[in-house]
């Protein structure tokens, strides 16, 4: 069996979980960016496909690998591949569903008490000799307990729902809303109200984001959802960059609709200088909190995500069926 993977060799190796078919197989490197004509030169006769979840797997390209049984991504995320295309050839494409949920969850409540908490200003407060001057400014505006704060998850997956677990217990009041309501049980579990989606953004402290991109949630954070926000109100991203417009909320930023955003995933990837949201004035710079698309990156979810895809290789060698099948086959 021939498996293709676009990243990197030493991620590979640092967390590999040493499985036979590692042995067994022929593997091949190629960059992450790699594009179809190099992806093809190296592997076109591979079997599995195994890709960043940040990577670009086109319909073409599928098509054009005759011997391919499966596409794996890395992560959660596979909205860079064709899955419809893949469907089609009967190609499964599979992620590591829930693999990073805990981590993804602590980074947004990372962002959370950083907005809420000052960490981007009273960090260079201090290093600058202003220490007392700040702590007094956010004395006099107040400091909002993350436990005071009503939170809207957008989207409920395994992560929305870590996300909610941990924020039960600072004691958030916590509403959501996702296309299809959950059961009444599972809103009791973890003390979540069912909201619309504008309405959510009306009542929450504190909007989170936790939604698949697709079709319908391309963008779905624009200028109408961003005005029915309160001005009191943050924004954390640990989902997807393309759930977001960037222009309606660098307007919204500038023009003080919002307080502020924590943003660990922004469009497009890599995220470059001259990005919209990273190109802000100083009067609001410090209300954004950036960190580099790190939430689902800890070693404990890269030991679990790597175990799952080189034993769904295993099972593709065995003709066996994989397990988190994305693309309905």
């Amino acid at each position: 069996m021939k498996i293709l993977i676009k990243g990197d060799s030493a991620r590979y190796e640092r967390y590999s979980p040493g499985l036979s078919v590692q042995q067994t197989a022929q593997i091949t490197f190629i960059p992450r960016d790699a594009d179809d004509q190099t992806v093809l030169k190296n592997g076109a006769d591979a079997d599995v496909l195994f890709v960043d979840a940040i990577s670009r797997v086109s319909g073409d390209l599928i098509r054009r690998m005759k011997n391919l049984k499966m596409i794996h991504s890395e992560g959660v995320a596979f909205d860079g591949i064709d899955v419809e295309a893949a469907r089609k050839q009967g190609i499964y494409v599979c992620n590591n569903k829930g693999a990073n949920a805990d981590a993804v969850a602590e980074q947004a409540i990372f962002l959370m008490l950083a907005l809420l908490r000052s960490g981007i200003a009273g960090d260079a407060a201090v290093r600058s000799g202003r220490q007392i001057e700040m702590k007094e400014q956010r004395m006099r505006e107040g400091i909002t307990d993350l436990g005071n704060c009503q939170v809207g998850l957008v989207g409920l997956g395994d992560i929305g729902l870590a996300t909610a677990r941990r924020l039960s217990a600072f004691g958030c009041r916590l509403c959501y809303y996702s296309p299809h309501r959950k059961a009444p049980e599972l809103e009791a579990q973890y003390g979540l109200t069912y909201l619309p989606l504008y309405r959510l953004a009306a009542v929450s402290d504190i909007v989170s984001l936790h939604a698949a991109v697709t079709p319908d949630s391309r963008g779905m954070i624009d200028e109408k959802f961003l005005s029915h926000m309160k001005r009191s109100a943050f924004l954390v991203n640990t989902a997807r960059g393309d759930l977001v417009d960037n222009h309606a909320l660098r307007a919204a930023l500038i023009q003080g609709l919002i307080a502020g955003a924590g943003l660990d995933t922004v469009s497009p990837e890599p995220v470059t200088a001259d990005n919209p949201l990273v190109t802000l004035p100083t009067s609001c710079r410090d209300r954004v909190v950036f960190s580099p698309h790190l939430g689902g990156i800890t070693t404990g979810s890269f030991r679990r995500m790597h175990r799952t895809m080189w034993e769904n290789a295993s099972r593709i060698e065995r003709g066996e069926k994989p397990v988190n099948i994305v693309n309905g086959l």
